[in-house]
């Protein structure tokens, strides 16, 4: 009955919220009203969650239900609060491919494409004026930074977590201030 109750409650959670930090007081709720937590404990999961990588209502479901009621506890709510996208997903895939054909969702993902490159270039550009300029100018450590890490993504093939942990040591060898 637990899971069911898990699994009911990470789909309401999932289904009323928007993400990130709008789930936090849906699931402080649903743990403090089925007594499954104090607030204490759904604070230390949230902060638990913030630390962990991915998205912070699937991290909180997981360790919530894992909490609750151990793997099979994880493994529901992670489900619940996975339903919705998951849903919007099946839908936008079912209505894509019934479709497919269509000159009017043609001309509409013709005219969506540009819209998503500048969407992805603004993020970049901000990320950058975020990362590569300290104190209004630019910081020639950092970009040395991101053009290793570039070269070592892009044309050694290295991996992203050993690509971090350079990144990391250089960032604390030349970025000491």
């Amino acid at each position: 009955m637990i899971y069911l109750e898990l699994f009911i409650s990470f789909a309401l959670i999932g289904f009323t919220s928007f993400g990130g930090m709008s789930m936090i007081p849906l699931i402080n709720d649903q743990m403090i009203s089925h007594r499954w937590m104090t607030m204490q404990e759904v604070a230390d999961i949230v902060a638990i969650a913030e630390m962990t990588p991915g998205p912070l209502g699937l991290n909180c479901a997981t360790f919530a239900g894992h909490r609750t009621a151990g793997v099979l506890g994880a493994l529901c709510a992670t489900a619940g609060v996975l339903l919705p996208s998951l849903s919007v997903a099946i839908v936008a895939a079912a209505m894509l491919s019934r479709f497919r054909e269509s000159r009017t969702l043609a001309r509409a993902l013709y005219g969506i494409r540009p819209v998503m490159i500048g969407m992805i270039a603004a993020i970049i550009v901000q990320q950058a004026m975020t990362n590569y300029v300290i104190s209004g100018s630019v910081s020639p450590a950092t970009v040395l930074i991101g053009a290793v890490s570039l070269v070592l993504l892009v044309h050694f093939k290295w991996s992203v977590p050993r690509t971090i942990l350079v990144a990391a040591a250089l960032g604390l060898a030349l970025c000491r201030g």
